[in-house]
């Protein structure tokens, strides 16, 4: 079938993804997507036609982001129908998600130093005139810049943007709009339903070339023109000659933090947004489970009700799910108090928790320790083994991961099924 002939047949299928926070929808839409993730698909990969023509995408991030599927099951469901060689480009792409975790476990200060200079340009806004001004024509859509203000609205409209409109619209804001990258990456992760610290913060600073130093993503009107076929063609409007950005501070390289292991007794499991699948790779039940219901902000601005919703809704999927292999399911907010009482009532002094990587919720359960270890309780996370493999060869560039990808699979017994 031709190119051509591909594009007919997908906008025959015009129908918007339906982003529903369950387990159930997320493993709906891979079998979905999961025939088409080979050779055949490639080449329209990269196109951006519009909110309502997503099959050329997977359109999974929402739901792997929240792990209501793991990155293992869309291997898995890629790999029995297709081969590895069919389905390269994909398999790449999922693992970009675990080298950008692993590659900011290992470079913590790369996320605080965002979040102190985020906090820093935040009192600037609303300080400086001509700041805010710019700033809130981004945010409104009011650029005059078709592809952009359009872009943008979808964006908070349906909490999703295409992988190539997100670099676009990046590169607009940073070297056309001269808006700094933090508050860039901090609108998305206001409104992007697959909002995740370490793939958002370093896609961000890829783009302003500050991850593969020296190296940015400068946005071109034929580029975009092509492949948004035709919508768009910004001539003249995109900074086509601009220098990457640069930095004083230096991010060290560091070992990966610590994890734990199970106890040998019973246990409380708090789940967060950050893993609602736990049942799927804990090897055995906890006595109570509890549930963070009040996500964590990804954003000193808040979230979207539709962001802040669908992380919601995912704990409570997990939960309900969780009801048939534990003694007991509560939903809590975010105060210790709560989660000591849980352990209690349950008899026990351990509360064990998927691993949570760089971000709020790891900054939440960090500073959630003291209290718990003051009432007696300890606090274990607990990594997945597809993180134990995927985040040590994280520490430069995605080859590191990428000359992985064969001992990966072999290692996460993910072969082909044909």
């Amino acid at each position: 079938m031709s190119q051509q002939d591909l594009f007919t047949e997908l906008k025959q299928q015009r129908d918007p993804v339906s982003f529903t926070a369950t387990r159930t929808m997320g493993l709906s839409r891979l079998a979905q997507f999961s025939g088409q993730a080979g050779s055949h698909c490639t080449g329209l990969r990269n196109y951006d036609l519009g909110a309502d023509l997503r099959h050329n995408v997977s359109a999974l991030s929402p739901w792997i982001r929240h792990r209501l599927i793991s990155e293992e099951e869309v291997l898995r469901a890629t790999l029995a129908r297709h081969t590895p060689l069919e389905a390269a480009k994909f398999i790449q792409e999922v693992f970009w998600r675990g080298y950008f975790k692993g590659w900011l476990e290992h470079h913590p200060s790369v996320w605080h130093s965002y979040r102190a200079d985020l906090q820093r340009l935040l009192f600037e806004v609303e300080d400086n005139r001509s700041l805010a001004a710019a700033y809130g024509d981004a945010v409104s859509g009011s650029t005059g810049i078709a592809c952009f203000d359009v872009w943008l609205h979808e964006l908070v409209a349906t909490g999703y943007l295409h992988n190539h409109a997100r670099m676009w619209f990046a590169s607009i804001w940073i070297f056309t709009l001269r808006l700094p990258w933090q508050l860039g990456a901090d609108f998305f992760l206001q409104h992007l339903l697959d909002g995740d610290p370490a793939a958002n913060t370093l896609s961000w600073r890829w783009v302003a070339g500050l991850h593969t130093l020296g190296k940015h993503y400068l946005a071109r009107a034929s580029n975009i023109q092509k492949y948004t076929q035709g919508r768009f063609n910004p001539v003249n409007q995109p900074g086509t000659f601009a220098p990457p950005l640069r930095e004083p501070q230096l991010h060290p390289c560091l070992p990966l933090p610590e994890t734990s292991h199970l106890p040998e007794g019973d246990f409380v499991l708090l789940i967060t947004d950050e893993d609602c699948s736990v049942e799927t790779w804990l090897p055995r039940a906890a006595r109570a489970t509890a549930g963070l219901t009040s996500p964590r902000p990804r954003s000193p601005m808040g979230m979207s009700p539709e962001v802040e919703g669908f992380a919601r809704s995912a704990v409570q999927d997990a939960l309900t799910r969780a009801l048939s292999n534990t003694d007991q399911v509560v939903e809590v907010s975010n105060a210790a108090r709560d989660i000591v009482s849980v352990a209690q009532q349950a008899g026990t002094r351990v509360v064990v928790t998927p691993y949570a990587a760089a971000g709020p919720v790891a900054d939440w359960l960090h500073g959630l320790r003291a209290p718990l270890q003051a009432a007696g309780i300890e606090l274990r996370q607990i990594r997945r083994t597809y993180d134990d493999l995927v985040w040590p060869p994280a520490k430069a560039g995605f080859g590191g991961v990428r000359n992985q990808i064969p001992a990966l699979l072999r290692a996460l017994n993910l072969t082909e099924g044909r």
